[in-house]
């Protein structure tokens, strides 16, 4: 399954087209788009009006919910974290690395477009959708 991140869902949503929004729009009709709680918070705290909240809100309703903020997972990604610094890589949001070690724990693929998950791939061992 797929996490999209919310990169991918405010390109989405602002109707940006890019292949990471042509591949979100083909996973919606093809197969369950995984949601995480704190990109939930990140896309719906951007909307500005009502309308356009409760449409998207209505959206994401649909899709399977995973909780990112648990106790564990925090512990592993700070982690993560730590061994990313360690190895002389800096990420500059912690809600990032705390995605991606969700994605990594529960095997999910994560759509992206952001650089920093570029770097978590090769040292967290994170599976990224890949452009074809």
């Amino acid at each position: 399954m797929v996490l999209a991140d919310t990169s991918v869902w405010i390109d989405y949503f602002n109707g940006v087209v890019n292949w990471q929004t042509d591949r979100l729009d083909w996973l919606l009709g093809a197969q369950p788009v995984a949601l995480g709680d704190l990109i939930l918070t990140e896309v719906l705290q951007g909307f500005d009006r009502e309308v356009d909240f409760q449409r998207a809100g209505s959206v994401l309703s649909t899709l399977p919910f995973y909780e990112l903020g648990g106790y564990q997972l925090c512990l592993q990604s700070a982690n993560n974290y730590r061994t990313l610094r360690h190895r002389g890589i800096s990420v500059r949001k912690t809600i990032d690395v705390i995605i991606a070690t969700g994605c990594v724990e529960w095997n999910l693929e994560l759509l992206h477009n952001d650089r920093d998950f570029t770097l978590m791939e090769q040292v967290l061992g994170l599976k990224v959708v890949k452009r074809t």
